[in-house]
């Protein structure tokens, strides 16, 4: 693109489609990527609070069944 760019005269107009070409493939691929990592947040924090949960009340019960 470059060659061309310089051959034509238009070295300008040919780095700037480069760069708005480059640029959406980042966005398109950044996009897929949250898109891949949102379900594995919200599991891993599905996780974490219930975790939280059941050592809040695992003790709870225990004294429940001590009586």
């Amino acid at each position: 693109m470059v060659s061309i760019g310089e051959e034509a005269g238009s070295l300008d107009a040919m780095l700037n489609r480069v760069a708005d070409y480059y640029e959406e493939e980042v966005d398109n691929k950044v996009d897929a990527l949250t898109s891949l990592m949102e379900p594995i947040i919200i599991v891993v924090l599905g996780v974490l609070v219930g975790g939280v949960v059941v050592s809040m009340y695992l003790p709870i019960f225990d004294l429940g069944s001590a009586l």
